[in-house]
């Protein structure tokens, strides 16, 4: 029983890591990282008193 629980959590969690890495990638292939690079650089420079 406690074999076949650990089988499970491990199936669950190869399935959430296969879903994060499918959708990093489909952000990644509509150019969402320069959205945040750009976003993220905006917020930095206006923290800052620059932007």
């Amino acid at each position: 029983m406690k074999n076949l629980l650990k089988f499970s959590k491990n199936k669950i969690g190869a399935a959430v890591l296969v879903l994060g890495a499918l959708f990093l990638g489909l952000g990644y292939s509509q150019g969402g990282v320069m959205v945040v690079f750009r976003k993220a650089a905006a917020i930095c420079l206006e923290c800052v008193g620059i932007g």
